[in-house]
């Protein structure tokens, strides 16, 4: 069955209003007055693709993402120690969303777990999350570790990657017909399908995942993760690079300016680690 995380472990069941007030709340309070990593500005050439619509593929994507594993027997039960971690991560980053994309306050968070030998995780648009059992199995993650992989692909999700790389494609091949029909002029039905097929195979630009990985960084240490988990976490990478299913490095390759970009950035955000861990 699959794995939520929605806040739905949490001892009390709740409604989803009141859920998303305490994230509102959460990101009031802990949410940063400025960023401590430098990403710089969105691209507005997003815009070209209304964010509701890609949401919607990102959901409609990761629920056929899930069925296809129900059919294989491969979703991990929530209650499995693996997928329990995972929450438990995903718990404590997700309040520090809605500071980098205030849609987020509004996103309804879903993690699954997938058995597969994959060295694979990603975050679909809208805050739909995939682990499979092989990025955490071959790589030996501990909890430091899989958050930075967590807030890493979070960071894609708020930064809006897919919906930029996205508009570019329609800019480019389809010019402004397609552009017009994608503002509300057209078919949304069959391009919000024709998205979902898209989105598990996007390439992102080497800008797209420096800044993923900063962000993904900042998002860890708010929550109480040791940042320089995210250095041994790329080394780990690195020497995976001669396995076998290694969809993850196919489109996030391990180098050591990937690395020494990283270790650079660790200090901007130790201060935030220790006062998360103090509190």
């Amino acid at each position: 069955m699959c794995f939520i995380c929605s806040l739905k472990s949490q001892a009390t069941a709740s409604p989803w209003q009141a859920r998303r007030a305490f994230l509102l709340a959460a990101a009031a309070v802990s949410a940063p007055t400025f960023a401590q990593v430098n990403v710089g500005r969105a691209s507005s050439l997003r815009k070209l693709v209304p964010a509701d619509q890609i949401e919607q593929a990102g959901a409609q994507q990761f629920v056929a993402t899930v069925k296809e594993a129900q059919q294989k027997q491969a979703l991990v039960a929530n209650d499995h120690p693996q997928a329990q971690r995972l929450n438990r991560i995903a718990r404590r980053i997700i309040p520090f969303t809605a500071a980098w994309n205030p849609r987020a306050s509004d996103w309804r968070w879903e993690v699954a777990l997938i058995n597969s030998d994959q060295i694979n995780a990603f975050c679909l648009p809208g805050g739909k999350i995939a682990f499979y059992t092989g990025i955490l199995d071959q790589l030996n993650l501990g909890d430091e570790e899989a958050a930075m992989v967590m807030g890493h692909e979070m960071a894609h999700a708020l930064r809006e990657h897919a919906r930029e790389r996205l508009a570019k494609s329609t800019a480019t091949s389809l010019g402004l017909r397609l552009g017009s029909e994608l503002l509300g002029l057209g078919n949304l039905g069959a391009a919000a399908a024709d998205m979902g097929t898209q989105l598990l195979t996007l390439r992102f630009s080497r800008e797209d995942e420096s800044e993923a990985d900063l962000v993904g960084l900042e998002l860890a240490a708010r929550a109480g993760y040791r940042p320089d988990a995210s250095v041994s976490l790329w080394q780990k990478m690195g020497k995976a690079n001669g396995a076998g299913g290694l969809a993850f490095l196919s489109t996030h390759p391990s180098g050591p300016q990937r690395i020494e970009t990283l270790r650079s950035n660790v200090p901007k955000v130790q201060g935030l680690y220790e006062a998360a861990r103090k509190g």
